[in-house]
């Protein structure tokens, strides 16, 4: 063999030796951004479902609160026409209500509740029966304000008809 042919031989040898070692780091490349690109996807179906999760809740508690609204606004008490103040605690702070006699022997009774109303951040309450408080109270308690147990009057108490004032001194 000539030199010249030995040296052909040996470069091509190199050369091929060199194609197939960039061949490899091509396919190792490849491998490494396919990887990676999955690994990205996964992550941001994650952060997806999270997303979705958190939008769903925010939907639900806002279909509550419809819920809530909804049952007040539909079974609350006209107490407008009332001249007898009825207090009542929400948390610490005493609130007062101004309603008829009739209403106000109903709360004291537990057959009616007290329910705060209106825009977050105002004091709106509103008078409703204590069976659609308890459904609200399911959904959200703490949306009811007060709520008295429901004391039942024995039919032969020769007492029924006397009322003791909630404002009574001793």
């Amino acid at each position: 063999m000539t030199r010249a042919a030995f040296t052909s031989r040996s470069y091509k040898r190199k050369k091929a030796k060199k194609a197939k070692k960039a061949s490899k780091k091509t396919r190792d490349l490849k491998r490494e951004v396919k990887a990676a690109t999955e690994e990205k996807r996964l992550a941001q179906l994650a952060k997806d479902k999270e997303l979705n999760e958190q939008i769903k809740q925010q939907a639900q508690a806002k279909a509550i609160q419809a819920q809530i609204k909804q049952l007040i606004e539909m079974n609350m008490l006209d107490i407008s026409h009332g001249n007898i103040a009825y207090n009542f605690t929400d948390g610490t702070a005493v609130k007062k209500l101004t309603v008829s006699d009739k209403i106000q022997r109903q709360l004291a009774n537990g057959l009616l509740s007290i329910v705060r109303f209106g825009e977050t951040g105002t004091d709106d309450y509103a008078v409703i029966p204590s069976v659609v408080a308890e459904k609200i109270a399911v959904r959200d308690d703490s949306v009811l304000v007060s709520q008295n147990e429901i004391q039942e009057v024995e039919e032969d108490d020769p007492y029924a008809d006397y009322v003791i004032p909630d404002d009574l001194m001793w």
